[in-house]
């Protein structure tokens, strides 16, 4: 039985504070940005600045939801999928969804990394994804029992098929109940997409063919993990909830890719 964790805690401890989970990544090198502090993030909420007190590592221990396209083009996936299962730390959990034209739960959440790769092992491909559908169906309930803080990794060949849902439901879903997604995309027919539901959630967007392709990079899970646990929580002054045309900036002269997610 599980401890109650300390990213529960946090997002309900502070009455007199907002709190938001942020990601950096600087888009030339595809490298997290870990060493910001508070006085290099500016945010604004609805253009009215909001002064960020303090800047500090979030909370490590993730519960990850994986969606994998099965798409005929979504086998080629399959071994990244493999992959993404080894670097789960010994208290953390992974479920595994089958994105078709609906989402259906191959694995529940669990620590054992033999049940996952059976699970993903026994996936069959050739099916039309509705990646919103899906994404709507696993945050909708997906992580009640979930203790620490909530992951979605989206593996996908880039492809999106005539959801029913629209981005903007996706995205209030996932801000409602704390979701950070993380798509993964061989494609960039859904790019633009992709990187919309990242920014808007606090989570990064991954060109798969890019990331980990270079001369002494880590490999792509590597780099997915080292990116996800890289995110930071800001406290902002005041307890009144950001609304929903907030912006972060970074006193930096880099291009960087910043997300976030309102966790109060």
């Amino acid at each position: 039985m599980r401890l109650i964790p300390a990213f529960l805690l946090f997002l309900v401890c502070s009455q007199a504070a907002t709190r938001l989970l942020v990601t950096v990544v600087d888009q030339k090198s595809g490298n997290p940005v870990k060493d910001l502090k508070a006085a290099d993030f500016r945010v604004l909420d609805d253009n009215t600045p909001r002064p960020v007190e303090a800047a500090e590592p979030a909370p490590g221990l993730m519960d990850v939801m994986l969606l994998l396209d099965t798409s005929l083009a979504g086998a080629v996936l399959q071994p990244v999928a493999e992959s993404l299962i080894g670097p789960l730390q010994p208290s953390e959990q992974m479920a595994i969804v089958s994105v078709h034209s609906a989402a259906d739960l191959i694995q529940d959440f669990t620590s054992s990394r033999e049940l996952l790769l059976n699970a993903v092992s026994s996936l069959k491909f050739g099916n039309s994804p509705r990646l919103l559908d899906a994404l709507y169906a696993s945050i909708n309930g997906g992580f009640r029992a979930s203790a620490f803080r909530r992951v979605i990794i989206l593996l996908t060949a880039g492809v999106e098929g005539p959801s029913r849902v629209g981005e903007r439901e996706v995205l209030k879903l996932a801000r409602n109940y704390g979701v950070s997604i993380y798509p993964v995309y061989a494609m960039g027919q859904a790019r633009d997409m992709m990187e919309r539901l990242a920014r808007q959630t606090g989570g990064a967007s991954f060109n798969l063919p890019r990331v980990g392709t270079g001369v002494g990079q880590p490999s792509p899970a590597a780099r997915i993990y080292e990116v996800m646990r890289s995110a930071y929580t800001l406290t902002l002054s005041g307890n009144l909830k950001l609304g929903g045309r907030y912006k972060i900036e970074i006193e930096r002269p880099e291009r960087m890719f910043v997300s976030g997610l309102p966790l109060d």
